[in-house]
């Protein structure tokens, strides 16, 4: 029965871009496999979409940041006979502070979280895509990966642009090797509401932006579905966020960095 569906594989599915992933998979007719640190959180889901829409939602708890968590996730599903037929590697957070004011363990879990697991989450999964001739891969990057670096949350802006250029090289590498409907998409959102600026500390901060630089998650998520299905290799939600982006493209280097680094105190938290 739902061992006949396709099965999507999300990180971070508790809350905000995440869960929104689940509920429009689960619209669509995919079983899923939730995985997140809030196991609570990730059982409420798992029942509310099942009820829903009947599909099976396995949940996995793990957290990224402990090396070990993505051979585990793969072993389980593995160990129920489930194939993965899409991966969401969303999972993420901003940490806030300079490289000064930060420890390297802090420094060295967001690396795990936000590149390292993704990357080898992608590099397992990938070959089985390959062989069934079928899969879907969704990158979520950020326009920050391409903004100018700018004080404080130091590796972000680095580590989404690296997710960008990752994305972009295991989709030409997909059809070049002729491996036509397996697509890898990086989804670059901008400011989406979600619990991502409770969580670095930035709530009363991004409170005072204009409400028109925001986006919903619902219209992030279908984005990205429809851009990973015609196989887009990067996608920018929102007129809003394509403006920016574009404008990273044409303005000299100089201004750019001028300019992020005149906005800092809008969107980085310089102090832990």
């Amino acid at each position: 029965m739902g061992m006949n569906r396709r099965l999507c594989l999300i990180t971070g599915a508790s809350s905000g871009i995440g869960a929104e992933f689940a509920k429009q998979y689960a619209a669509l007719g995919w079983d899923l496999a939730l995985t997140a640190r809030r196991a609570d959180r990730l059982q409420v889901l798992a029942a509310e979409l099942h009820a829903r829409h009947g599909v099976l939602v396995e949940v996995i708890p793990e957290d990224l940041a402990n090396p070990g968590a993505p051979p585990r996730i793969i072993a389980a599903l593995e160990g129920k006979g489930r194939e993965i037929d899409a991966l969401v590697n969303n999972a993420g957070y901003g940490l806030p502070g300079t490289f000064l004011s930060t420890s390297w363990s802090d420094q060295a879990d967001f690396l795990q979280v936000l590149y390292t697991a993704p990357v080898e989450l992608t590099h397992r999964v990938l070959p089985g895509m390959a062989a069934r001739g079928f899969g879907r891969i969704i990158n979520v990057a950020s326009l920050a990966g391409y903004t100018a670096g700018s004080a404080g949350h130091t590796l972000y802006g680095s580590v989404k642009s690296a997710m960008i250029k990752f994305s972009e090289s295991v989709a030409a590498e997909c059809e070049t090797l002729g491996h036509k409907d397996v697509h890898c998409t990086a989804l670059c959102p901008g400011f989406t509401w979600s619990e991502f600026h409770d969580v670095n500390g930035m709530r009363e901060t991004t409170n005072k932006m204009p409400k028109w630089m925001w986006m919903e998650a619902a219209p992030v998520v279908k984005a990205g579905i429809e851009a990973v299905n015609r196989g887009q290799p990067v996608v920018v939600p929102g007129v809003f966020n394509k403006a920016v982006a574009t404008l990273t493209r044409i303005l000299p280097e100089p201004v750019g960095r001028a300019l992020a680094h005149s906005q800092t105190a809008r969107y980085r938290k310089l102090e832990g």
